[in-house]
């Protein structure tokens, strides 16, 4: 479904933030991008995304190489969430709306209609369907964004600290989202977050980076303590809860 291939992202005067970084992700699959600030998780997403171009390497998206497609095309097959997003004069349906506009024509039909009426549902967003963005809460505009990225019904979803603006019971509800939309549609979906245990609950896969490189990848119960002192430089447990990998601070580090 999605092939990253030797990516290489740098920036004038500054060196490479991205180096040899690369992964496959079949359908069905989320995949978990980790590591501290600054070492080019958000870089990552928007070079897939074909926001950047790398100085080296490959983004191929069912066998499409995202750097030859135009921008309609790279719409069709790749929906992009953003951290930060900025807020106008405009309603919930008619954001979320905009999502559509890769697949309409000359006007919105009643598929794009029922398609975003579907999405506020599956994201408990029907009673702020008449309000303005730009009235919203970080976390109600985020979830915005996350259904506007779902009618758009791309091939892969990339999305950027998704929970960052939410508290626990919307994590959880969105994520949970997320991952039944991309089980049910067969989608790809790579997502960038710190909280390592949401990341190691919902997603299958995860992928550290450390100085602009693959440190470590696996599945969730693969992870170590090793690992995440040599990523994060804190001591951590590894324990496991209702069959859940739950990552812990121990006593080993400073106050």
């Amino acid at each position: 479904m999605l092939e990253v291939k030797d990516i290489r992202v740098g920036y004038n005067g500054s060196g490479l933030v991205l180096e040899d970084l690369g992964f496959t992700l079949g359908a069905g699959e989320i995949l978990a991008i980790l590591g501290p600030n600054g070492v080019g998780k958000t870089t990552l997403l928007r070079c897939i995304n074909a926001m950047i171009q790398p100085k080296t390497g490959s983004v191929m998206v069912e066998g499409a190489d995202v750097f030859d497609m135009s921008a309609g095309q790279i719409a069709r097959h790749l929906g992009y969430v953003a951290q930060h997003n900025e807020a106008g004069r405009m309603t919930t349906f008619d954001t979320v709306l905009l999502g559509r506009k890769p697949h309409m024509g000359w006007k919105v039909g009643h598929e794009d209609l029922h398609k975003v009426g579907a999405a506020l549902h599956q994201l408990g967003l029907q009673h702020l369907a008449l309000r303005d963005i730009d009235r919203m809460s970080g976390g109600e505009l985020q979830k915005v964004c996350i259904a506007r990225a779902i009618v758009q019904e791309p091939r892969v979803l990339l999305l950027d600290e998704p929970t960052s603006s939410l508290d626990l019971k919307n994590q959880l509800e969105i994520l949970g989202t997320i991952r039944r939309v991309v089980k049910e549609h067969q989608l790809a979906a790579v997502m960038t977050m710190h909280d390592l245990n949401l990341a190691l609950r919902f997603a299958d896969r995860f992928l550290f980076i450390r100085k602009g490189k693959v440190f470590a990848s696996g599945r969730p119960d693969e992870i170590s303590a090793e690992m995440v002192a040599a990523v994060y430089g804190v001591q951590v447990d590894i324990l496991r809860h209702d069959g859940q990998v739950v990552v812990v601070p121990n006593g080993k580090n400073g106050d």
